[in-house]
Parts: C-alpha cells; sequence; structure tokens
C-alpha cells in the first residue's frame, strides 16, 4: 500500500517515483510471460532488481521515468507507465519514449490508454517536452491501438538494433506525438 503523494494522475491511477519494496511486484510483472511476450525473455528477479534501479536512476538524472502505477481506489501498484529517454535509433537523436507495462488481470480496461494520456498532458505541462514516441514491436498491436488512441501517428518501421538477435520482434514500428512528419 502507498502513502505516497504521486506525481500526477488521471481519474483511477496515481503514478509515482519507485521505491525499493517495488521489486516483489516489479519481479513477477516481469517474469510474467504473457506481460512480456513482445520481449525478448522474461526477467529474473536480479534482472527486474536491475531494471529497479534504472528506473530510480533514470527518476533522480532525468526528473521522470516509466513511473510505478497505482490503482486509486486500492493503492495497489498494477504496472508501470511513464516516458524515458532512448538513443538506440542512428538515423535519430536521442527521443522521448512512452511506455507501459502492466498486470494482465488490468488489461482491457482502457487503463493503458489513461495512463499514457495522463504522462503525454505531464509531459508537456509539468516537463515542458513537446515530441514524444513509442516503440513497439509490429507484431504487438495492444501498445499500437493504445499509441493510435492516444493521437500519436506512424512515423516509421524499423529494424530494432537491440532486437536484432530475435527475428521474431525485431521489426519494429516508432509512432510520434507532436512530431511534425
Amino acid at each position: 500500500m502507498s502513502d505516497t503523494t504521486y506525481l500526477y494522475s488521471s481519474e483511477r491511477l496515481g503514478l509515482r517515483p519507485w521505491r525499493a519494496d517495488d521489486i516483489d511486484w516489479l519481479a513477477r510483472l516481469c517474469a510474467d510471460a504473457q506481460v512480456m511476450e513482445y520481449f525478448p525473455n522474461t526477467l529474473t528477479k536480479d534482472q527486474s532488481q536491475s531494471l529497479l534501479n534504472r528506473l530510480i536512476s533514470m527518476y533522480d538524472k532525468h526528473g521522470y521515468t516509466y513511473f510505478a502505477v497505482e490503482l486509486l481506489e486500492t493503492k495497489l501498484p498494477i504496472g508501470f507507465i511513464g516516458i524515458a529517454l532512448q538513443d538506440y535509433l542512428d538515423d535519430m537523436p536521442p527521443f522521448i519514449d512512452i511506455g507501459w507495462r502492466l498486470i494482465p488481470q488490468y488489461w482491457g480496461r482502457g487503463l493503458a490508454t489513461e495512463g499514457a494520456r495522463a504522462t503525454l498532458t505531464y509531459a508537456h505541462q509539468a516537463l515542458n517536452i513537446r515530441e514524444i514516441y513509442a516503440v513497439a514491436t509490429i507484431r504487438n498491436l495492444p501498445s499500437i491501438n493504445v499509441m493510435k488512441k492516444i493521437g500519436m501517428t506512424q512515423v516509421k518501421t524499423f529494424l530494432h538494433p537491440k532486437l536484432s538477435d530475435y527475428p521474431e520482434i525485431e521489426e519494429c514500428v516508432l509512432y510520434g506525438s507532436g512530431v511534425k512528419n
């Protein structure tokens, strides 16, 4: 249960910085094969701890990250939604990526869309970030649908340089918000 003040919220969600005690539920999320279907692998608890450390460090360095998300009604964590600096595309300068990952029992309720919209508003209004992108493997139709629902438009398809060892998920789409095509 959280007693943390949220950085921002939506009708049903509160988004907050990470805490060390988030590791158990984050490890369960990242070990779930359904959640990680469009990623190379599920994560071990040690790998999830490394992820948590990176997310905390990212927030400390930039003032944003993929934030922990809680249901306001229950104060229970259900995943993460937020933004992160990415720099893996050779044909683009470093860019701000919006992303989400939720526990499957919360899928199909519009929560990823709701949280992503709130994140775009937060990024634009509180952080003055205008151009935001999203990346998904071309097979990840649920995430692509969220991108469309939050008003993003497709910029390009590309072969993800970090996924070259995983041809089944290597082909990705890049969507943009606030982007001049």
